[in-house]
């Protein structure tokens, strides 16, 4: 009797826990499904391979949904049409953008959302009609874009290819080869002229500062200048006005002698007509006059004693 009570209730403890398990189950489906959500539809214009149901939906890098459902718009096959759900209250913008995003190197594929201006109104008000849902344009993503440029870089890297092949022919190869051994040479004639090319950096060291020094000298002399200018534009004014005040006097002084020479003129044209003709002998009479001077003194310094004795000089006697 004891062991059939005891199985009795661990049958009825394990009823129990398996009803609240369930009860739970039910509890926490209802609290998701009671979550509110915002549901959009994303229009790719590209293939969507790696993106499945489920897949997850980031906004700025935070994980905000998922995706429920993916499909082709029915008017435009080339057109994949991604129903996504996110949080309520996500702010998704009318200038909100999406593009698929690679995680890592699973192959998984996630959609990104960005974008957003602050003054830009909810996505969510703006419906497309009466059921229809908000609509995001999805930009192309960057492997799309990759996969589209793949064979513009395939016809360039082809014509890089045959313009490398053309330019190392033959002949270019025979052009390098010359080219090379010219240089060879030129290497060895700089290397067997090392002591020369040596002199001739020292001698353009010497040069270089005979030039600094010759430099100094100028820029020097160049300072003197300067100061010069400057003295003489700070003297300038008063020599100016100086002169200008003598020039003034000068045109007086002129006036002056004008004005003498006007009240003088008898006076001045009797002396050119009588005086003049007189200068002539008075000058012979003066150079006369001059010459017996030179006489005298020349007896004056051969005999001082005449002076004060007179001409008459004893004459010595003579026995």
């Amino acid at each position: 009797m004891e062991t059939k009570a005891h199985h009795v209730l661990i049958g009825a403890f394990t009823l129990a826990v398996a009803v609240l398990a369930m009860l739970f189950a039910l509890w926490a489906a209802k609290t998701v499904s009671d979550r509110q959500w915002d549901e959009y539809e994303v229009v790719f214009t590209e293939a969507v391979t790696g993106l499945t149901r489920g897949g997850v939906v980031q906004y700025n890098g935070i994980a905000v949904g998922d995706v429920t459902e993916l499909k082709l718009d029915a008017a435009d096959p080339s057109k994949v049409v991604a129903r996504i759900r996110v949080g309520a209250g996500t702010p998704v913008k009318t200038d909100t953008t999406a593009k698929l995003a690679f995680v890592g190197l699973t192959g998984l594929v996630q959609i990104q959302l960005s974008g957003g201006s602050p003054q830009s109104p909810m996505l969510k008000d703006a419906r497309e009609g009466e059921d229809g849902l908000p609509r995001i344009a999805a930009q192309e993503s960057a492997f799309a874009k990759l996969l589209n440029s793949s064979e513009d870089i395939t016809t360039t890297a082809s014509d890089v290819l045959i313009r490398i092949n053309r330019m190392l022919n033959d002949e270019t190869v025979e052009n390098v080869s010359k080219t090379m051994a010219n240089l060879e040479q030129v290497t060895g004639t700089l290397a067997a002229e090392r002591g020369e090319i040596a002199q001739l950096l020292r001698d353009a060291r010497s040069s270089a500062e005979r030039l600094d020094r010759v430099l100094a000298t100028a820029e020097s002399t160049m300072g003197g200048l300067d100061r010069s200018v400057a003295a003489l534009d700070k003297d300038l004014p008063q020599i100016l006005t100086k002169l200008d005040r003598t020039l003034t006097e000068f045109e007086a002084l002129s006036g002056n002698a004008n004005a003498l020479v006007a009240e003088n003129r008898g006076a001045v044209q009797q002396f050119s007509r009588d005086g003049l003709t007189q200068v002539g002998p008075t000058l012979a009479e003066l150079r006369s006059v001059l010459r017996q001077l030179n006489r005298a003194a020349a007896k004056i310094e051969e005999r001082p004693s005449s002076l004060v004795l007179g001409s008459s000089t004893p004459e010595e006697f003579t026995p």
